[in-house]
């Protein structure tokens, strides 16, 4: 075989591998779907009831909205959506410390197949089931009164931007999973993956932080990816003030791009050396 052919069939054994997993685990994939449900619920009507969103038309307790902005669920649900994306780290970094744990990697890694297909099927296979979780997670937010304002255009330009953002962060994970090795560690290290999501626009506008820590949160790369969600779902929005939030579109692009040109290269040279003096 060439070796495109070898990376295209590698990359195909790899993603039914992952996809089967989730087959014969009902639980975990009733699980990624019901997770969503609760988010929108848990932060729809608690949050919604405390918080009014700069601009919506709606304030403290009008969490669907009167006005044509929408209220506090329409400014949410782009931040819950970015949620699902960056949390394709977690499960991706304790499903390869796993691997590296039980021998899995080692095992792989005697067969003469492509590195690179082996992870990228792993990627491209989470990246499917946070469609369809995406998907149902819309499908929520609509029926508790969020609206995609915008032309459908936008709307596909704002699912693709988050499904980019989740594939980056797959790989993110995978680079974190092999690194550590020990499956224990990479749970415990996914906790770290809560500040990270908390410290963003997602939820509440960054305006009423403390001057430094509005700044983190607009520098974040999910701020970025949930901003440019907003505008192009026609959401509400606060004003954004940081050069991040005002390019958030490009920004996010740009973050999608170096994290994968770093993660991407180390994490395949992490899975190739792995277990030799070179690692």
């Amino acid at each position: 075989m060439t070796a495109s052919a070898r990376l295209l069939a590698d990359t195909w054994a790899s993603m039914l591998r992952v996809l089967l997993a989730y087959r014969r685990s009902p639980g975990l994939l009733a699980a990624s779907l019901g997770v969503p449900v609760v988010m929108v619920v848990v932060f729809g009507y608690v949050f919604g009831s405390a918080i009014a969103v700069p601009g919506s038309g709606a304030g403290p307790g009008d969490g669907a909205g009167n006005g044509a902005g929408g209220g506090y669920r329409e400014f949410l649900m782009p931040g819950l959506f970015a949620m699902v994306a960056v949390n394709g780290v977690m499960p991706t970094m304790v499903g390869a410390a796993r691997d590296v744990g039980r021998g899995v990697t080692d095992r792989l890694r005697s067969m003469p197949v492509s590195r690179t297909g082996l992870l990228l099927g792993q990627t491209l296979a989470d990246l499917l089931v946070s469609l369809v979780v995406l998907a149902l997670l819309a499908a929520v937010g609509l029926a508790v009164g969020w609206r995609i304002r915008g032309g459908p255009g936008d709307a596909v330009a704002a699912f693709g931007l988050l499904l980019l953002f989740r594939f980056t962060m797959t790989w993110v994970g995978l680079l974190l999973g092999l690194a550590v090795g020990k499956e224990e560690a990479a749970g415990q290290l996914a906790v770290a993956v809560f500040p990270l999501a908390m410290v963003t626009n997602a939820f509440v506008p960054t305006g009423g932080m403390p001057g430094w820590l509005a700044a983190l949160a607009d520098w974040n790369p999910m701020s970025a990816v949930v901003q440019a969600g907003r505008e192009l779902f026609g959401n509400p929005s606060a004003p954004a003030a940081a050069w991040p939030m005002q390019h958030a579109a490009p920004v996010t692009l740009l973050w999608c791009a170096l994290l994968l040109l770093l993660c991407g290269p180390l994490a395949v040279r992490k899975f190739a050396t792995h277990g030799t003096r070179g690692r």
